[in-house]
């Protein structure tokens, strides 16, 4: 399943980069957890999540998937987010890196987001260390 798994992440990017939460949130479980950094209370639910994706301080946000690595029904994803400011006009180019759970369906369960300079911790999440 891991070819499948990879394929429905790049779908869930597709959707999230043109602004169809919708069906990018239809691709996971209801019980989905989100994990960002830095950030205590993580939203968890299709409803959270989807309230979260709707762009308020960026007037334009998109996610570059640049490498899938798989592992069992994880998925490691080094990715690029770019992001323009609503009010200041000001552009985030930034590089990160996620971890994506998928459950025996194909649903995703858990996403969890790293910082660039987080590789060891993603490749750890993942199962991927050594």
């Amino acid at each position: 399943m891991s070819q499948e798994n990879v394929e429905i992440m790049r779908r869930g990017y597709e959707a999230f980069n043109r602004g169809d939460f919708d069906t990018a949130m239809a691709l996971s479980r209801p019980d989905v957890e989100f994990i960002r950094p830095g950030i205590e209370s993580p939203p968890k639910g299709r409803e959270a999540i989807r309230a979260w994706m709707e762009p308020d301080a960026f007037a334009e946000q998109r996610i570059e998937p640049l490498e899938f690595r798989v592992n069992g029904d994880k998925v490691l994803v080094r990715q690029r987010m770019f992001a323009r400011g609503a009010g200041s006009g000001i552009e985030l180019d930034t590089g990160s890196w996620a971890v994506w759970t998928l459950d025996d369906e194909g649903f995703i369960a858990r996403g969890e987001m790293f910082m660039l300079d987080q590789e060891a911790e993603a490749l750890e999440a993942a199962g991927l260390s050594e």
